[in-house]
């Protein structure tokens, strides 16, 4: 079976995290691989250095022709059974290409969980007859969909899963402590995100208001980068909160970093699953989250994680103050998210699901 992942993006985020593990367990599972992805691109970097056969093409927009029939000659010169989209422009090459008379099979991964936009495109793109398949992250995701689509069918449900070996020789040396100054004993509440609109940072920051009113001695972290962090500053310093929060900008010391936080805190509006979260269960670090998008189908509330409702930093608030008042509770859901995401979410279930759907559709 050879496949054709499609990379549109310059940058390296959690999809692009994804396509790496997929590919990754795909070889190791006897498929061939091939990368057609974005000249200059992060994931041209990593196929470099980890010898993936790739592609370099312009993906300069969603009606780049150039990339869709080159797309078309690299299926026929490799002999590809399956495009693999992965994102929303490499969605438009693989149909165009398709209309240039690509016809190898076609799968769609998606994983935001808003609506397809409300124009023409969209809908061309998304009710296509050469997509075999639309692989979901998460059924929420799937949920929303299916509203949208002529065949609801080709959609199916796929949990992104992570790499726990990563973590595997973590442990906790107090980084953040030493670099920011904090007392041995002082607790640390972190997200680790894009500092995106839909990360809701602004209720992160009403969240700790609320606690800072109630407890001393805990730190809270805002761990990534991103186009709102400006903004986000902005709005620490109305709330005063400059003292107690502190944004850290993007880190690669991450799997160090988890084992030194007593909460992980999400307060996303939107969510197509949120694999930082299955990090922190990696990692044994109790879950606090709003119950956007797909959170809820890896954060059950009171067994592995606690859950709130979008905006509502008071609950939000409340829990946190619970689990860190708590040994108990933070062993109890700390134990059950471990096994939990055992039993679902690590990048191994996630490529042995998709392979199978790889050959259904190849029948």
């Amino acid at each position: 079976m050879k496949v054709l992942h499609l990379s549109s993006e310059r940058t390296w985020r959690g999809g692009e995290q994804q396509i790496a593990y997929l590919i990754e367990e795909s070889i190791k599972q006897g498929v061939e691989c091939f990368v057609a992805c974005r000249k200059g691109s992060a994931f041209e970097e990593h196929c470099e250095k980890k010898g993936i056969p790739f592609f370099a093409l312009g993906f300069r927009n969603e009606l780049d022709f150039k990339t869709a029939s080159r797309i078309k000659k690299i299926c026929k010169e490799q002999q590809i059974d399956i495009v693999h989209m992965h994102s929303s422009h490499s969605h438009a090459m693989a149909v165009w290409s398709n209309l240039l008379g690509n016809n190898v099979k076609f799968v769609l991964s998606r994983r935001v969980d808003f609506p397809m936009k409300d124009n023409f495109l969209s809908r061309f793109k998304f009710n296509h007859s050469c997509i075999s398949r639309i692989v979901c992250v998460s059924h929420k995701i799937e949920e929303v969909m299916r509203k949208d689509l002529k065949n609801p069918n080709v959609c199916v449900t796929v949990h992104s899963g992570i790499d726990i070996k990563r973590f595997e020789h973590s442990e906790n040396k107090g980084i953040l402590h030493k670099e920011y100054n904090l007392p041995e004993n002082c607790r640390i509440v972190a997200n680790i995100s894009a500092i995106a609109p839909h990360k809701d940072y602004y209720t992160f920051v009403d969240t700790v208001a609320e606690l800072a009113k109630e407890l001393e001695n805990v730190h809270y972290f805002v761990i990534g980068e991103g186009g709102e962090r400006e903004n986000i500053e902005n709005y620490i310093q109305e709330k005063g909160l400059e003292k107690v929060i502190t944004l850290t900008g993007f880190r690669n010391d991450i799997p160090m970093l988890m084992q030194e936080i007593d909460v992980f805190l999400m307060t996303s509006e939107t969510e197509g699953l949120g694999t930082t979260i299955l990090d922190a269960f990696a990692n044994h670090v109790p879950v606090v989250s709003t119950n956007a998008g797909g959170i809820p189908e890896s954060v059950k509330h009171e067994k592995t994680g606690l859950l709130a409702n979008v905006r509502d930093s008071d609950a939000l608030a409340k829990e946190v103050k619970r689990v860190l008042e708590s040994i108990e509770l933070q062993k109890e859901l700390t134990q059950n998210a471990y096994e939990w995401l055992l039993e679902g979410f690590v990048k191994e279930k996630t490529a042995e699901k998709t392979i199978r759907i790889y050959k259904e559709i190849l029948v």
